[in-house]
């Protein structure tokens, strides 16, 4: 083989989430640190934004869960990794991570996997489909809780003889910097989601699905109002119902039957999420189930906001309590309500200095550079 590192990531689909996120930034990183480097991928959005010049794109229906298909990729990626001489590859979820098995099995090449979620199981048959993420050379896990939770889990497929660590997810601080904004962007935002700065702004974004806690926060809005007064705040729910239409009707009856639909705004998307973050005065994460990690904990603190997030999962990891964040009782519109009005009443100055530690703990211990890097130093050891 080459000298020269040869790392083939493979994706369902390129969208906005963190897995997809994390792989565009980690196949640039490696181009730019003298690697070849590859993403095998379904589609979507992400892709218009990836440097075709330091990045090659291959289309193959890796999202699909048709054992067929799934074979088809196998033999697919066995031409891929013989052609391109490829030395890694690294798969970021569980169909193509089978197909990725397979066929790093008869090349004879490492093969790396990424644990970005706690993959519900109810039975037997889909705890052995998700133990192919922990077959791999390498198990990376995108928090101390995935640690933990493929230990309790997933313990009897796990070899020790292979490596098994953290490598905490990352984000652009550059990106997600709250000097970068200007004032007019601000405006115009603000006046596109209808409201203005004459009260505080709460953000709440996340997908609409049921687990993300958008009752529990409708509720818990709703015992704001019957603490500080009725309309003492504008709120934003920004997020994509992607297909769940009844869940999103549900939310909005729920939100009128507060009578908080002068108060509430429901948006679908946001191009620029700094920017949405920056014209917030609080951004809030309420879901009901642990997030692996929770991206919008970390995005919140970059952009020097305060964040209140559920006390359960990544949450725990990426807050420092009541100093660069506020966790409250999961599930608990109470403790929530309770939160949300605690800030909203802190002082300018109290609010500036956990921002600026809030970054701080971002640009430390969440930085993407850090993120890459490790990663990039694991694909070497292991190689090596």
């Amino acid at each position: 083989m080459s000298s020269k590192l040869k790392v083939l990531q493979v994706i369902p689909k390129m969208g906005y989430g963190g897995a997809e996120t994390g792989c565009y930034d980690l196949a640039h990183y490696l181009s730019e640190n003298n690697c070849y480097s590859y993403i095998v991928t379904s589609g979507g959005e992400l892709l218009k934004f990836v440097n075709q010049k330091k990045v090659k794109l291959i289309k193959l229906p890796v999202h699909s869960k048709n054992p067929i298909l799934m074979l088809f990729n196998s033999i697919a990626l066995i031409f891929i990794i013989l052609f391109h001489d490829i030395s890694i590859v690294h798969a970021r979820s569980r169909a193509p991570a089978w197909s990725c098995l397979i066929a790093t099995k008869i090349t004879r090449r490492k093969f790396v996997t990424t644990f970005h979620g706690t993959y519900n199981f109810k039975n037997l048959i889909k705890k052995f489909y998700n133990s192919v993420m922990v077959r791999s050379n390498l198990v990376i896990a995108g928090s101390n809780f995935i640690f933990s939770h493929i230990k309790i889990n997933y313990s009897k497929y796990l070899n020790l003889q292979k490596k098994f660590l953290v490598i905490f997810r990352g984000i652009n601080v550059d990106y997600f910097d709250p000097s970068t904004t200007l004032e007019a962007e601000e405006n115009d935002l603000l006046s596109s989601w209808g409201l203005n700065r004459d009260k505080k702004l709460i953000l709440m974004p996340g997908r609409l699905a049921a687990w993300k806690g958008h009752e529990l926060f409708i509720d818990a809005l709703n015992l704001v109002n019957k603490e500080l007064g009725h309309k003492a705040f504008y709120a934003v729910i920004l997020g994509s119902n992607q297909g769940r239409d009844v869940y999103a009707k549900k939310i909005k009856r729920l939100c009128e039957q507060y009578r908080l639909t002068a108060q509430l705004k429901f948006v679908d998307h946001c191009k620029n999420m700094p920017l949405a973050y920056k014209i917030s005065d609080l951004v809030v994460s309420a879901s009901t189930e642990p997030e692996a990690f929770g991206r919008v904990v970390i995005e919140a603190q970059s952009m020097e906001k305060p964040i209140i997030a559920s006390d359960i999962g990544g949450s725990n990891e990426t807050i420092i309590n009541n100093e660069t964040g506020f966790l409250f009782e999961s599930s608990n519109s109470v403790s929530l309500s309770k939160k949300i009005v605690q800030v909203l009443n802190l002082d300018e100055s109290r609010l500036k200095s956990m921002g600026i530690e809030g970054r701080k703990n971002v640009i430390k211990k969440f930085n993407v550079e850090k993120m890459c890097f490790s990663t990039y130093s694991e694909y070497k050891k292991l190689l090596n």
